[in-house]
């Protein structure tokens, strides 16, 4: 009796919103702080705000390394840069948010890429992703450009987080 009648309210368009920021901030792993700093520079950037955001999330160290398959996961790959693991252009950068750039060249340190428990996970399976490329003998990957929008997996709507972002 009770049931029938109830309808499910639907979401409203800041729920909407809401969610699709939440969803994108625990994909990437990020907290709000830093979720906003990234946001902030996107709408800085020439171009469309919400492309630059998932090109500034996908240009992170952690997700890069996540992305080459030398981490099972993102919270892996973090825990790899921020403990000395990872170089950038054969640097030690253990900035887990720090930006990369077209050209960079990210490889696991020689006394790290020594560590079998460490490379026993590396997976290399870069080939779907057009904007990296890597090199399994070496565990060395190059960050060749910027993703375009059409080819980063995540289902995000990343208008939604623009809009919710612009009140």
């Amino acid at each position: 009796m009770h049931g029938e009648k109830r309808k499910r309210k639907t979401l409203g368009e800041y729920a909407l919103q809401l969610r699709e920021k939440q969803k994108a901030k625990y994909t990437y792993g990020l907290l709000e702080k830093q979720f906003r700093k990234t946001f902030d520079e996107a709408a800085r950037r020439k171009g469309v705000t919400g492309e630059n955001l998932i090109k500034l999330l996908e240009a992170r160290l952690d997700n890069t390394v996540f992305r080459l398959g030398i981490a099972p996961s993102r919270q892996a790959a973090r825990q790899l840069v921020s403990h000395k693991h990872v170089t950038v252009n054969g640097e030690v950068v253990n900035v887990p948010s720090y930006s990369l750039k077209p050209g960079d060249v990210i490889g696991m340190k020689n006394k790290s890429a020594a560590n079998t428990s460490l490379t026993s996970n590396v997976r290399g399976k870069n080939a779907q992703f057009s904007w990296i490329d890597f090199n399994q003998a070496e565990l060395k990957g190059t960050f060749i450009a910027y993703p375009e929008r059409e080819n980063v997996p995540e289902n995000i709507k990343e208008q939604l987080i623009v809009e919710l972002y612009s009140k």
